[in-house]
């Protein structure tokens, strides 16, 4: 262990709200060795911001981390030419110019579909029911996994996580994060045929399609699910309590003053979803008079660079008027978050502004439980009951349309799914979520008839009143709970 000060936590407590012990921490031990996590802390942001560019001393390839031994040794664990091999494969299917030619259009239809369910409730729960929901069937899209449900996703996620945090070696997270990865390999296996007949724009199929190696693509496809949930998923809940807590900040974007990502990059700093990234110590270093010695475990706490009072002064509040470009939220060096662009898109320019806009009068719900934060490696609400007006009690010239697609919609047309060719349909549709690239309406008045020929749609017709029918390609959501009578076929299932 290095020649920090050791500094004792209650891991409880830390879980809890872990902000007053980093504080402490910033003040009087930046550096320090905390034995309840068997690691020294490095807390402040200059000495992050230096010492994760070290990959010769702080190295991302850890043999024996819980991530290698438990999801496979992913991108992320590995440094030089490993890691820019893979992540020159993985990184173009998601860059900022990919998220805004192609991903955007998918988020937007994804958030208005999530929406559609439940403008007409009042009040929920929008943690599982809002940002679980959208940023589960966002990724689903974007790894290729949409033979899975968003719960499935979210639960893979989780496990994962509890499973790559579980410092005190308990066997139950072990056994969930396990059972996680078998999962998650079953899907990928599931989807394999389909996505060698019909590539796609997903990291699956774009991995498959340079040649990485299939127990590679499995790897960086656990590592995008492990991160790629919870982080908005957290943001999504996280930004929109943020906002309804602090009406000033409200009304301050409501008017224009600010904007729905300024909201994000805030959040995002104020309460990092991920707060931690660990290294391991590959030679012997001093750094500051503090002596590393290899094989040593070193956790970078970004949620603690956030709070940095040399760059953000009264770190503690909420403020979007404040300069965040120092924060860390998506670390630095060449491990920077490769999903940042695809997570800023998703979050500040669809979740955050369309619920707004939709979800009317929306405050918290003083008749529930209080909105609960969990987490010190990874942060977010536990909970949050809001409630609104819905559309049905709100003036005619307020509301805001039910978003249906046509054939024609661009949203359909420039879909990244398969189309579905000579089928007579319900040109008018409401909405619904992905699985295995063909569409289907989540509800609908009637019956739906369906016809798969080569594990794919050949024909179908929808019965319901008040339809309008054409022929024509058309792009339909799907979920598995809302199960028509299809055949066997493995890669046409509902």
């Amino acid at each position: 262990m290095s020649s920090a000060p050791v500094v004792n936590i209650d891991l409880s407590a830390f879980w809890d709200d872990p902000f007053p012990t980093l504080a402490e921490m910033r003040s009087h031990t930046p550096i320090c060795v905390v034995p309840e996590l068997n690691a020294t802390l490095i807390t402040r942001r200059d000495d992050i911001h230096s010492c994760e560019k070290n990959v010769a001393v702080f190295s991302s390839d850890q043999p024996g981390g819980l991530m290698n031994v438990l999801m496979g040794q992913n991108m992320m664990r590995k440094d030089g030419d490993d890691h820019r091999k893979e992540r020159f494969v993985y990184y173009p299917a998601i860059s900022p110019n990919k998220v805004k030619t192609w991903w955007s259009s998918v988020f937007k239809q994804l958030t208005n579909m999530v929406l559609d369910d439940l403008v007409d409730r009042g009040s929920a729960d929008l943690v599982p029911t809002y940002a679980t929901a959208l940023s589960g069937e966002a990724l689903k899209v974007i790894t290729g996994l949409t033979n899975a449900t968003f719960q499935e996703i979210n639960d893979w996620s989780q496990a994962m996580i509890d499973g790559i945090s579980n410092y005190a070696g308990a066997p139950e997270p072990q056994a969930r994060c396990n059972a996680a990865t078998a999962a998650i390999d079953a899907a990928i296996d599931e989807r394999l045929p389909e996505l060698e007949h019909t590539p796609d724009m997903s990291l699956l199929s774009v991995m498959l399609q340079s040649g990485m190696p299939l127990e590679q693509v499995r790897a960086n496809i656990k590592l995008t699910i492990s991160g790629g949930q919870n982080e908005p998923r957290d943001a999504i809940a996280g930004a929109i309590y943020a906002v309804l807590t602090h009406p000033d900040q409200l009304a301050l974007v409501l008017n224009g003053g600010a904007t729905w990502m300024d909201v994000f990059e805030e959040y995002c700093r104020w309460v990092a979803p991920i707060c931690m990234s660990p290294r391991r110590v590959a030679q012997p270093h001093n750094y500051h008079g503090i002596t590393f010695e290899p094989d040593e475990r070193v956790m970078f706490m970004f949620g603690s660079a956030n709070h940095d009072e040399t760059y953000f002064s009264r770190p503690h509040e909420f403020d979007i008027t404040r300069d965040t470009s120092p924060n860390l939220t998506f670390g630095a060096g060449p491990h920077v978050c490769a999903g940042a662009a695809a997570s800023r898109s998703l979050v500040g320019d669809f979740a955050l502004p369309l619920a707004f806009e939709r979800l009317h009068n929306m405050s918290l719900d003083d008749s529930a439980p209080p909105t609960r934060f969990g987490g010190w490696a990874f942060r977010g609400p536990l909970n949050m009951a809001v409630k609104w007006t819905t559309p049905s009690e709100v003036p005619s010239t307020q509301t805001s349309p039910r978003h249906f697609f046509a054939a024609t919609d661009p949203a359909v047309t420039s879909s990244p799914w398969p189309l579905v060719q000579n089928a007579m349909l319900n040109k008018r549709f409401s909405s619904g979520f992905t699985r295995h690239g063909i569409l289907m309406p989540r509800s609908w008045n009637g019956e739906l008839n369906l016809s798969i020929q080569g594990g794919r749609f050949h024909r179908g017709h929808l019965n319901g009143t008040g339809s309008a029918y054409r022929h024509g390609p058309i792009v339909l959501p799907i979920e598995r709970s809302a199960r028509p009578a299809v055949s066997q076929h493995p890669s046409a299932e509902g």
